[in-house]
């Protein structure tokens, strides 16, 4: 019986936690069924590295933006420097870019700057958007419900553990929440019943590794192969079949990042 196929929305292959054995980290991820995966390059100098390993290897995918916790320590990345990294083939969303108002509020001007940019990227390409949103519900919604009137482009809240009031907003514009390895953890019950609120077509299941490891690995290095392990918590909280859940978040997951989906090897 063949393992049901899933997508790792989110991770940072590029970090110093898989130098060692990057390769034995996605063999283990395809072992689990995570056909797919995105790289996140959280600034303008990690592209090179992130899309090398795009281009090493076929299961993974790359975005790239600054990351709003460095947003005010970077330089401002352009809509045109956006703009050429996504000709490449295998560069399939903007992010993560947001508002981080937990270790970093002194720079929420900045963070808002930076946001519309990469916003504004988001529309040129056609590519997603992938948020980042800590301790800024109200800001978060009041940015993107503009910016989404003012010319629409599509979004997915990475690692969604805001309140109900910004997911329901964010569903309202039509925009995705992505289940990482916190809704796993005891004490995230509330968590778990936002996402229970939500449309299941707009579900997508991530790790955010090497940080966030499920419940079962909590406190050890998160990688994409424990994609499963959240989908499985998902499956429970959505009702359904592990293999139906799977089979459901990764036709989000295409429907949302028609360029990975649409890619096929050279």
């Amino acid at each position: 019986m063949s393992i049901p196929q899933i997508v790792d929305s989110h991770c940072h292959l590029d970090f110093p936690d898989f130098e060692a054995d990057l390769p034995d980290v996605i063999a283990r991820a395809q072992a689990a069924g995570v056909t797919r995966m995105i790289s996140i390059a959280t600034k303008m100098e990690s592209v090179p590295a992130v899309r090398g390993i795009a281009e090493t290897f076929d299961p993974v995918f790359f975005a790239a933006a600054t990351h709003p916790m460095s947003a005010d320590k970077e330089p401002m990345v352009t809509v045109d420097q956006l703009v050429e990294i996504a000709q490449h083939p295998k560069m399939v969303g903007i992010g993560e870019t947001g508002l981080d108002y937990h270790y970093t509020a002194d720079s929420k001007d900045v963070q808002k700057e930076s946001l519309r940019i990469h916003i504004e990227a988001a529309r040129q390409t056609g590519l997603p958007l992938i948020i980042h949103s800590r301790a800024a519900d109200e800001d978060m919604s009041e940015l993107l419900t503009a910016e989404h009137k003012a010319g629409a482009f599509d979004c997915v809240m990475h690692c969604f553990s805001s309140g109900p009031q910004l997911a329901a907003d964010m569903l309202d514009l039509g925009f995705y929440l992505s289940m990482s390895g916190i809704a796993t953890f005891k004490k995230s019950v509330e968590l778990r019943e936002i996402f229970a609120t939500a449309p299941v077509d707009r579900i997508l299941v991530e790790t955010d590794a090497p940080y966030l490891a499920p419940q079962k690995h909590r406190g050890k290095r998160n990688e994409p192969a424990y994609t499963a392990l959240t989908a499985q918590t998902g499956a429970e909280v959505f009702g359904m079949d592990y293999a139906d859940f799977a089979a459901q978040t990764t036709a989000n997951f295409d429907r949302l990042f028609a360029k990975a989906a649409a890619w096929t090897p050279a």
